[in-house]
């Protein structure tokens, strides 16, 4: 069992879900509430991921963080090292890849929210940081969960993103799904049984931990 894959699949997914918690809120907040018509645009670039092969987002991912890309060229000479096939290269990729499993259960949440609420808040004088903190959030801690768990899940897993982006670097950007890829090319089924049904057992039991924690906010029957 390749433990050191195992672990920097868990330390990739770790980044990109707290990262995402981080980038996704301020963006799904503004989604849940603006009244601009043109928002639809938006949420079409967001959920791309959802629909766009991992191969064709990875392509792109490449040629922008490769060494003749704008991102790239910045970050070469800003640090002096490519960005491409490095574990920082892997995590902007994936937070561009999980992107829409953060920014969807948190706009669900906002958009739940009791609006008398808010502006019960906003008539006591309450300005938009506290009535956000003390309100929003407190009251959307199951799409938070969500959020996290799926992005974490999501990211754990990937491979297309992974392997045009990171390539397949020994204890850099070989991840669990890359691993599993080398195990069944070199015909090492029971190798590549046992990480994937490692990987299995991870992601759903992280799924059932969510889903035993906010099973009543979620359930669509009533509460006995």
């Amino acid at each position: 069992m390749n433990l050191q894959a195992l672990l920097l699949s868990v330390r990739l997914a770790l980044t990109v879900a707290l990262l995402l918690l981080v980038l996704a809120m301020p963006l799904a907040y503004w989604l849940a509430f603006t009244k601009w018509r043109g928002k639809f645009l938006l949420e079409s670039i967001v959920a791309l991921p959802l629909v766009l092969p991992p191969t064709v987002l990875g392509f792109y991912a490449l040629i922008l963080f490769g060494s003749r890309g704008t991102i790239g060229k910045l970050w070469q000479s800003l640090f002096g090292h490519p960005l491409a096939f490095t574990f920082t290269g892997l995590v902007l990729a994936s937070l561009l890849y999980s992107l829409p499993f953060a920014v969807q259960p948190l706009i669900t949440s906002f958009e739940s929210l009791d609006r008398r609420l808010l502006d019960a808040s906003s008539t006591l004088g309450a300005s938009p940081g506290r009535t956000f903190l003390r309100i929003i959030l407190p009251l959307s801690w199951p799409g938070l969960v969500s959020a996290f768990v799926l992005s974490f899940a999501h990211t754990l897993g990937e491979f297309g993103v992974v392997l045009m982006v990171g390539g397949n670097l020994p204890g850099i950007t070989r991840t669990v799904s890359i691993d599993i890829y080398d195990r069944v090319q070199a015909m090492d089924y029971s190798g590549a049984h046992r990480m994937a049904l490692l990987l299995l057992v991870i992601s759903f039991a992280v799924l059932a931990a969510v889903y035993s924690i906010t099973r009543r906010v979620w359930s669509p029957w009533p509460a006995r």
